[in-house]
């Protein structure tokens, strides 16, 4: 007989840890919408260049020296080994025959073409 009354207690004790975590649950949500808006808010505040060191935007029509630059993460007054330097580097990550993609190798092939053919050094 004691022993059901120890289970009992005990089964006791689990419903109320469980009505008790679904209170504090309940509250933190009921908690957690108006902080959940709040917080939404102030990220669509934000800039969004505040989260990227990337350039946001697509490929301009015909491409620019100062697009090509920012492909290949160079400045446009750059000497002809740094573009050679530079365009190695970013076609060795994106090489389609590695599993880069093939538009993008295009483009960086435009962009080194581009900069060689307008830099004398």
């Amino acid at each position: 007989m004691l022993s059901y009354i120890r289970n009992g207690g005990a089964l006791i004790a689990v419903g109320l840890g469980v009505a008790a975590a679904g209170f504090a649950g309940r509250y933190a949500f009921q908690l957690w919408k108006p902080l959940g808006q709040v917080f939404s808010e102030t990220v669509k505040k934000m800039p969004t260049s505040a989260f990227s060191s990337y350039y946001k935007g697509g490929f301009e029509q015909k491409m620019s020296r100062r697009e090509a630059s920012l492909i290949l993460g160079i400045s446009p007054a750059a000497t002809k080994a740094k573009v050679r330097e530079s365009h190695r580097r970013i076609m060795v990550l994106n090489h389609p025959d590695k599993g880069g993609s093939p538009y993008l190798a295009a483009k960086i092939n435009e962009a080194k073409d581009l900069m060689e053919k307008e830099t004398r050094r």
